[in-house]
């Protein structure tokens, strides 16, 4: 009988679960060992662990959006003697607001590499830039949006134009609400620079903003496109 398998040892971990160390035995030799985490037991990193409960908080997000989406569907052609969607859409101003999004999720990966590479001026600078694209974005949402209700088509107007602004405005908010977390990390890596918890938080930004560009291509084809189409 080793050490590590002691009396004391069996009657405080009788399943040999060990907190975080792996029971061992092969032929005369058998022991605790420590887990290394990465495939041969133990508890996953932190960053890991961090990413997949943000993965699920994101999945859950997916799911509300998923909603809107089936609700514009039915309402597409709820109208009320009111515009449709070929009437109102500015085709080229949702190009470019596709254009910006997407090029920021580029700009947002390229802050990613600059993070793994501890540099702090490319990190800034491509975090800097997928803040002023998303700007831009906002921009061009809120004078389409602006635009429609100067043309009397205000989301009172008809079932279907209530469902735009609610599924097109609940991504707007999404994407404001990335610009201030953007704004904030970039304030925490300048003053704290690149510690465990501010990488960690980096990761959580990163799937953030690039699941927003996945649900704008979703949003881009069930409510623009298809509305083009009508």
């Amino acid at each position: 009988m080793t050490a590590a398998d002691t009396p004391f040892e069996r009657a405080s971990d009788p399943y040999r679960i060990g907190h975080g160390r792996d029971w061992v035995s092969a032929g005369a030799g058998r022991g605790y060992v420590h887990a290394t985490g990465h495939g041969e037991g133990g508890p996953a990193a932190k960053r890991v662990i961090a990413g997949y409960g943000f993965w699920i908080f994101l999945l859950s997000d997916i799911v509300m959006f998923s909603a809107f989406f089936a609700a514009h569907a039915v309402l597409q052609t709820a109208t009320a003697g009111g515009p449709s969607g070929r009437e109102l859409f500015n085709w080229w101003s949702i190009v470019a607001q596709t254009f910006l999004l997407l090029v920021s999720s580029f700009t947002c990966g390229l802050s990613a590499v600059a993070t793994e590479a501890r540099s702090q001026l490319w990190t800034q600078l491509a975090l800097l830039v997928t803040g002023l694209l998303g700007l831009g974005f906002l921009a061009l949402e809120g004078r389409d949006f602006a635009g429609m209700v100067m043309q009397g088509a205000g989301p009172d107007r008809s079932a279907f134009l209530s469902s735009l602004f609610a599924v097109v405005g609940l991504h707007g908010l999404h994407v404001s609400a990335g610009l201030l977390w953007l704004g904030t990390m970039m304030a925490q890596i300048f003053v704290k620079g690149f510690r465990a918890d501010i990488l960690r938080r980096m990761v959580c930004f990163n799937l953030f903003w690039h699941a927003l560009d996945i649900i704008w291509v979703a949003l881009f084809t069930v409510v623009y496109l298809i509305g083009l189409g009508r």
